[in-house]
């Protein structure tokens, strides 16, 4: 079986392949980081540290809106992307890295007042784009952040 490789064997080496060995989390397309599933703030905290330059600035800035806004919001990542959102009742935004900005999801955008600016394909969901020299309504953004955690969760 020379040159063959097992399911176990690629299984690792895939696993391998994600963390460098210098334990930095490698960053995919974008530079969004690649950080293993898990929930609560650890998996978060190390998505934020992972997010390249200035973009890790307001993934700071964002959790710390978050996290004061929603008190006992529910943290987790999955899919390469931080998901906060209310235990027991789903999603309600997400945090991805892009390589010119960082894009703040509202799973249920469209209910929010005012709808955020970015449109979706998916019908509901809404964007705010948040780039390196933009300054953005922080007062609207925690509006944003309240409406939404009262609707009803994204289940994912």
């Amino acid at each position: 079986m020379a040159g063959k490789t097992s399911k176990t064997e690629a299984k690792m080496t895939k696993k391998a392949a994600a963390m460098p060995a210098t334990g930095e989390p490698t960053l995919l397309s974008g530079g969004n980081p690649q950080i293993a599933k898990g929930y609560g703030d650890a998996p978060v905290q190390a998505y934020i540290a992972a997010m390249p330059g200035w973009k890790s600035n307001v993934g700071h800035r964002l959790d710390a809106l978050i996290t004061r806004t929603v008190p006992g919001v529910y943290k987790a990542v999955k899919w390469n992307s931080p998901l906060y959102g209310i235990e027991g009742q789903g999603w309600f935004l997400s945090v991805h890295c892009f390589t010119k900005y960082v894009k703040v999801a509202f799973f249920r955008g469209t209910s929010l007042h005012p709808v955020p600016p970015g449109e979706s394909k998916q019908k509901e969901v809404r964007y705010l784009d948040i780039r390196e020299n933009d300054t953005f309504d922080e007062d609207q953004l925690l509006a944003w952040v309240e409406q939404a955690s009262q609707l009803p969760g994204e289940r994912m």
